[in-house]
């Protein structure tokens, strides 16, 4: 068997069950310039390999180079839930290797930044955890990018991505999912399910960057039903510490409980319910994590775990913070680092708009109408069909 790029294109036609000329048609060709270029007299362009690897099927990186197409094993977490639909995971998490795979083959991936990593001289994972929240909020302090406790949800994803390269994007996921997180040597990626109960999005985008950090996503790991406090799984426990931690860093809950508490050291409502407002975390998870501090006794936790977060906004005037955060969590969001570089791959006619299309799960006319409303004068008139023909070459045969 041919196991040159050639010989894979000649697999794509064979598969297709079409003559080379019909073939030639479908993809953009004339069936002389693919009998050349099969022959090794014209070389391949990266549009070229773009339209076979869509028209037969498979990816770029396989016509290549022939290896299989990065698939991921689902490693499912699920509490006091059915198991979610794998199938409907898998091909969630396809739409994103497939980019990746893509932005790999155009030498567009990026290095990834060094990040904290599990203490093993910390047997207890319950410390482990802690340790890991408070490297991390170093970081982020260090590159200027202040403390989760301090930024809404969206500014907080912009400073998570930044730091430790981290691609994050809100979207659809089987029911019970609230999210999950995948991480390989070239990419590291949360999604996150879109929900009004937006404290509780926010709880899930730390657990998972915690399981980034401590390297437990190397399968893809989706979480369905997070239960924080309830989880029996050693990794879970320690993601739900690192969670708690850095939405709610041990020095500004202190400070911040020391400056409303009144002569007796208790806490009353209105001052609890500032506090959910400026951390951001529901009243049941700020109840916890003040226990957990020694701040607060069994029977003020107890309490203060009966309040919602809705009330806490609404009795402090922050209602229009509330409803915004809201918004923000009900929204898709894509991962705006790759869908870039595959914009500016296809504005450089390095490859075709399919990639970015199937990363947004958007019809390709669809997508070229937006970005491309007035014809050959709009951007993709950028580089001209000559151009794309006689390009940058992928590849010598």
């Amino acid at each position: 068997m041919d196991d040159s790029v050639i010989g894979r294109v000649r697999r794509v036609i064979e598969a297709a069950s079409e003559s080379q000329a019909v073939f030639a048609g479908r993809v953009g060709l004339t069936p002389d310039k693919l009998s050349k270029s099969l022959k090794g007299v014209r070389r391949f362009t990266s549009l070229d390999l773009a339209l076979i690897a869509e028209a037969g099927g498979t990816t770029v990186d396989w016509i290549l180079t022939g290896r299989e197409p990065l698939r991921p094993a689902v490693a499912a977490r699920t509490h006091s839930a059915p198991a979610p639909d794998r199938v409907t995971l898998e091909a969630v998490a396809r739409r994103f290797t497939d980019a990746y795979e893509v932005l790999e083959l155009l030498g567009r991936s990026r290095e990834l930044p060094e990040v904290p990593g599990v203490r093993e001289d910390l047997p207890r994972f319950v410390d482990q955890g802690d340790r890991l929240a408070t490297e991390a909020l170093a970081r982020l302090r260090r590159a200027g990018l202040g403390s989760p406790a301090e930024q809404s949800s969206d500014m907080l994803v912009t400073a998570l991505e930044k730091c430790f390269g981290v691609d994050i994007a809100t979207e659809e996921l089987p029911r019970g999912v609230d999210g999950l997180a995948w991480q390989t040597g070239r990419f590291r990626l949360v999604l996150l399910r879109p929900t009004r109960t937006w404290t509780r999005q926010r709880f899930t985008l730390a657990h998972e960057i915690g399981h980034i950090l401590a390297r437990d996503a190397q399968d893809l790991l989706a979480e369905a039903h997070l239960a924080p406090g309830r989880q029996k799984d050693l990794t879970e426990i320690r993601a739900n510490v690192f969670a708690s931690h850095l939405l709610m860093p041990a020095d500004e809950a202190e400070e911040r409980f020391r400056a409303a508490a009144d002569d007796g050291g208790a806490l009353s409502d209105e001052a609890f319910q500032e506090m959910v407002v400026r951390f951001k975390v529901s009243p049941s998870a700020l109840a916890a994590r003040l226990h957990q501090l020694g701040l607060v006794g069994p029977a003020e936790r107890n309490r203060y775990r009966r309040m919602s977060t809705e009330s806490c906004h609404m009795l402090t005037g922050s209602w229009t913070e509330y409803q915004r955060q809201e918004s923000w969590a009900c929204a898709k969001r894509f991962p705006v680092r790759v869908a870039s570089e595959l914009f500016e791959a296809y504005r450089q006619g390095d490859t075709t708009l399919r990639p970015l299309a199937a990363l947004l799960d958007v019809e390709v006319d669809r997508l070229h109408d937006l970005l491309d409303p007035t014809g050959p004068t709009g951007p993709a008139s950028a580089v001209g069909l000559e151009e794309l023909e006689d390009g940058d070459l992928v590849f010598q045969p």
